[in-house]
């Protein structure tokens, strides 16, 4: 049999690269088809050297291939890697930061900000200077966590400018608005007076130099994170769930937002929060009481990393009352635990750094720009 470009050009519309919204022709990933009778050869250039997205695209081209124009096809897919030549950081950098990590949810209550202190104190227990951005405005919760919640950021000069010094606790550098804030007193701000603040605590730091900043974001998808990626560039982004299909589905869209075409902040992983609950008295049993393994397979669906999980300990929820996050107790399961978890985000760092250039600066100047409508 003769087969003829036309149709498979026509079939490889059908299928996507993993990472991008396009399907394989209309991206430019597919750069030329030629057909030899039944034989069939396909140039493909990728822009990640990541070798699961290259296996993943030479399998779907040829199943594609099979089903759609002929069973008996032979077929060789030749892939080009074209990485994108590494770009200096636009938008508003901070001199001496260098990963800034978001910590995000869809929705509120699966304990990220808990989350996300305990991989703070787990990277300064790795040796690396780290900093914590709570920007969860409508609820900051790391004074408390920290057990700095009395505390006061004093001004100091730094090169002839008046800079806010961050708090310091277990050698991590905190700011949040709840240090400018009585603890009775609700934030009753609009988003550019709240975006106005953050930045401040952005840009009017003395953060000094840092391996990493996580910035700990306000659930869901609204106005403070596009405040966010629009001051910063983000170097990527954890997205925290627990199992339950509620908050599964309220972490899909909290991926897709970072994976939009206009924002495009690389996604390092999900962690599963409150994956299941072990009695101290039977350590050997294990309840999954939100359900099992829901996140690891939504990483598997949306085909991002999976970087952990994390089970339902009693001292975890304690220590974070207390203002000493859980991490920090020595030979204790949690500690292996996150110590396991910031392991893969740190080599998922390293990854994307590795292969893609740095993120810019998000710069949205229509509502188009915050809209879910897909834009045609």
């Amino acid at each position: 049999m003769k087969l003829d470009r036309k149709e498979i050009l026509k079939a490889l519309e059908t299928i996507t690269v993993a990472g991008e919204g396009k399907n394989m022709v209309e991206s430019g990933a597919v750069a030329n088809v030629l057909t030899f009778g039944d034989e069939v050869v396909v140039d493909l250039v990728l822009h990640t050297p990541a070798m699961h997205i290259k296996k993943r695209a030479e399998d779907d081209i040829k199943k594609t291939i099979h089903e759609l124009v002929y069973p008996e096809a032979k077929i060789k897919v030749n892939i080009k890697i074209e990485t994108p030549e590494k770009n200096e950081i636009k938008g508003r950098a901070i001199p001496g930061i260098k990963n800034i990590i978001a910590v995000a949810s869809g929705k509120g209550g699966v304990g990220k900000s808990t989350v996300t202190a305990n991989l703070a104190v787990t990277l300064a227990k790795m040796g690396f200077s780290v900093g914590v951005l709570d920007a969860d405005i409508y609820g900051p919760s790391m004074p408390i966590m920290f057990d700095v919640e009395n505390e006061k950021p004093v001004s100091i000069m730094v090169d002839g400018k008046s800079k806010m010094k961050p708090i310091e606790s277990y050698e991590i550098k905190i700011l949040s608005i709840g240090f400018f804030t009585a603890p009775s007193q609700a934030v009753i701000w609009r988003g550019p007076m709240a975006a106005k603040a953050l930045n401040q605590m952005i840009f009017d730091a003395d953060w000094g130099e840092l391996d990493f900043m996580l910035i700990d974001l306000p659930p869901g998808t609204g106005d403070i994170h596009l405040s966010i990626m629009q001051s910063l560039p983000i170097t990527g982004a954890v997205v925290v769930s627990t199992p339950q299909a509620v908050a599964l589905a309220d972490a899909k869209k909290g991926v897709a937002m970072f994976m939009q075409d206009n924002i495009n902040v690389p996604v390092l992983g999900i962690i599963e929060n409150m994956a299941y609950f072990t009695p101290e008295e039977l350590p050997d049993n294990k309840y999954y009481i939100f359900g099992q393994e829901g996140a690891k397979n939504l990483a598997e669906d949306l085909d991002v990393p999976f970087l952990g999980e994390v089970p339902i300990v009693q001292s975890i929820r304690e220590a974070g009352d207390y203002g000493r996050p859980a991490a920090l107790q020595t030979a204790s399961v949690i500690e292996t635990v996150f110590e396991e978890i910031t392991r893969n985000v740190v080599q998922e760092t390293v990854n994307r750094n590795d292969s893609l250039p740095a993120t810019e600066a998000i710069k949205i100047t229509t509502m188009a720009g915050c809209s879910a409508v897909k834009k045609n």
